[in-house]
């Protein structure tokens, strides 16, 4: 996990954000920046030994790379996008599906004990930096940069003068916040859950090594709390990475519709 803060001295110091720095581990290379390297590593290794030797009847590696696939392009990207747009996009999703489970995992994996993810900068940049530009590219190359602007902030059957409080609203949203939203999503949940368990579990240290006998056996519910929310935690990771792709479909299905 973070840096944990154990008791001093007797006194319980709880965990909070400055669990969630660390030192750098050379230069000014930290941990979560090379979990991210290592996520892409393994993301890379996998599919690569999935794909090495294809069989009509696949193995266990085959089989779970071509689910995880599949879920993908027909769960997400199909569904979102729409059947007759959604193939060149279908690597896009699947690496913002994988890239971001991997990363939320890591918060459960023994040794990393980190959610890369609940450090803002890294889904506000994949936000920022990937899906919008993308979202917005896709829309003014089908429609053009005019036509695209009007569909996506000016939409038929408003009365003329609500476009004056509308449209900048719509502008605001779609070129500003929209993005941070989508990272905020995934961040605020990574966030809190691996805070949670920080609580649960060096709370529960703390009653067993320095509360007074009376409150020792409060410990064992402070452990059995955090091993329910590490389950409740894994669910959370997957769902937010699918959250995170699928909105992400459905931002570029809207670039990509001929209606707002």
């Amino acid at each position: 996990m973070g840096r944990l803060v154990l008791a001093e001295e007797g006194t319980f110091t709880p965990p909070g954000p400055k669990d969630f720095d660390f030192p750098p581990i050379f230069g000014d290379v930290t941990k979560p920046m090379v979990l991210i390297v290592l996520s892409v590593v393994i993301i890379a290794a996998f599919f690569l030994l999935a794909s090495r030797k294809l069989a009509i009847v696949p193995g266990k590696f085959q089989f779970l790379a071509e689910g995880v696939y599949d879920f993908s392009r027909n769960g997400i990207a199909r569904e979102q996008i729409g059947s007759k747009e959604f193939k060149p996009f279908i690597p896009l999703i699947l690496t913002l599906f994988t890239f971001t489970l991997v990363n939320n995992v890591f918060g459960l994996i023994p040794i990393i004990q980190f959610p890369t993810f609940s450090h803002i900068g890294f889904p506000l940049a994949l936000s920022i930096l990937v899906v919008f530009p993308v979202y917005h590219i896709v829309g003014i190359r089908k429609f053009g940069i005019g036509k695209y602007l009007k569909k996506s902030v000016m939409p038929p059957g408003i009365p003329k003068l609500v476009y004056f409080l509308y449209t900048p609203i719509e502008v605001f949203l779609k070129f500003f916040m929209d993005p941070i939203t989508l990272a905020i999503r995934v961040f605020a949940a990574m966030f809190a859950g691996h805070l949670i368990l920080l609580v649960f579990t060096i709370g529960g240290e703390y009653l067993l090594t320095e509360a007074s006998g009376a409150l020792k056996p409060v410990s064992l519910v402070a452990f059995l709390m955090a091993i329910a929310m590490t389950f409740l935690e894994a669910l959370i990771q997957v769902l937010q990475a699918y959250i995170f792709a699928l909105l992400s479909a459905m931002y570029i299905g809207m670039a990509l519709a001929e209606d707002h």
